[in-house]
């Protein structure tokens, strides 16, 4: 648990007035969660995947989706660059990229990948039929 990042209870007072008002059922505590939330943001994790000490990932997710929805990360945001020492502005980076399963360059049906280089080799898209058999699943004919 030591390695586990969380807010100081510094950092904690200083968001806090943003948070909104529970209402009937006590939330989770507070410190936890968010420092759940920005762990999963830092590090590209799914929410499933973020330690446990964090509390439950439906949390996280749901107070995440939640507070985003309500605005409260952009009041949080705003407040906290309105106290930066940047002078001309302040960039914050959300880049998330995805790889479609198709991008992986994983060997197909098993073969290494010279394997495969031969067989597109083979496949010379001409006149002539192609020398593989039916067997290796050619695609070019």
């Amino acid at each position: 648990m030591s390695d586990m990042f969380l807010l100081t209870q510094q950092q904690l007072n200083r968001i806090k007035p943003y948070f909104p008002v529970s209402h009937g059922v006590p939330r989770a505590d507070d410190r936890r969660v968010i420092s759940g939330i920005i762990d999963v943001i830092w590090y590209g994790l799914q929410w499933k995947d973020a330690p446990k000490a964090y509390g439950p990932h439906k949390t996280r997710y749901n107070r995440f989706v939640r507070w985003s929805r309500a605005g409260i990360f952009h009041k949080i945001f705003r407040e906290l660059s309105r106290h930066s020492r940047a002078s001309d502005g302040l960039m914050i980076d959300a880049t998330h990229l995805k790889a479609h399963r198709t991008a992986a360059s994983l060997p197909k049906n098993g073969q290494s990948p010279a394997v495969l280089a031969a067989r597109t080799a083979a496949c010379i898209r001409s006149s002539m039929r192609c020398t593989t058999t039916r067997a290796s699943r050619c695609t070019c004919c």
